[in-house]
């Protein structure tokens, strides 16, 4: 597959950045790692550290054009487009059973899965909150009446979407208690995560949660509905409309740094005897 970057309404600027950029790696579009490896030098770029971040060099990086690549790439990759497929037809299939009609796509980037549930049901409304859009993401949204994108939050909504940004924070659960109180009582959210070393953006201390994730939810105020069918988003219900009890949720997460080195030894033994039974 050719990713074509060329006159679809990138700055100039943005072109020679994308285009030096791939001038440095032997690019195959139809890779993944190989957006991760790209990734993963601007990173290098930007002065960052995944194990003391800086705010100011985290905003650089994600403000660099290659989001931008990442954002064409992800728009024609198979397993991607899955994803997105299938937790937008579960929005729009669940519409008026769940009363879906306001969405937050909460760090929607490129805007890809907010553009695809626009444009199969016109009367669901979506807020894409993204503190670095960039002007293609923008000027492709501005084709739907029913998104826009925004910087803060100001409203109340049916269901959320986050997909893979929480093993990007410093605090993924400061912004997980932010995005439940976005979201009005018995409402839903569509969370995927990666808290796994695929790219150096994704924070090493944020990798115990692969394991404690749903439980610190669960305290958190949230049921656990399973996955969405062909994707790696889990839903989840709002059930509890309080005060979060953030000794205890800071306990649990104590708890999981903790224990994580065993469960991970836990999980490759596992792995490990599971081979051999084969």
């Amino acid at each position: 597959m050719c990713l074509v970057f060329k006159n679809i309404g990138l700055s100039a600027e943005h072109e020679d950045v994308i285009e030096k950029l791939l001038q440095q790696v032997a690019f195959d579009s139809s890779e993944l790692d190989h957006i991760w490896a790209l990734m993963d030098r601007v990173w290098d770029e930007s002065g960052c550290d995944n194990r003391t971040p800086d705010p100011e060099k985290l905003a650089k990086f994600y403000r660099h054009p290659v989001w931008t690549l990442n954002g064409l790439l992800v728009e024609h990759h198979d397993l991607s487009k899955q994803h997105r497929q299938a937790v937008s037809n579960w929005i729009v299939s669940n519409r008026q059973m769940l009363g879906l009609y306001k969405i937050l796509d909460y760090g929607g980037g490129f805007g890809s899965l907010a553009r695809l549930v626009a444009s199969k049901d016109p009367a669901i409304q979506i807020d894409v909150l993204e503190p670095h859009p960039n002007d293609l993401a923008l000027s492709k949204a501005k084709q739907f009446a029913n998104i826009r994108y925004i910087q803060s939050l100001d409203q109340m909504y049916d269901c959320l979407i986050s997909m893979d940004v929480l093993e990007h924070l410093p605090d993924p659960l400061k912004t997980l208690a932010e995005m439940i109180e976005s979201v009005r009582l018995n409402g839903y959210l569509l969370i995927a995560t990666n808290f796994f070393p695929v790219t150096k953006c994704h924070l090493p201390g944020n990798f115990h949660f692969r394991y404690s994730f749903q439980t610190i939810a669960k305290i958190m105020g949230l049921s656990i509905l399973g996955p969405c069918a062909n994707s790696h988003a889990i839903k989840y219900k709002k059930k509890i409309n309080q005060p979060l009890n953030w000794n205890k949720i800071r306990l649990y997460e104590n708890l999981s740094r903790i224990s994580f080195p065993i469960l991970k030894l836990a999980h490759v033994g596992y792995k490990a005897v599971k081979r051999i039974v084969k």
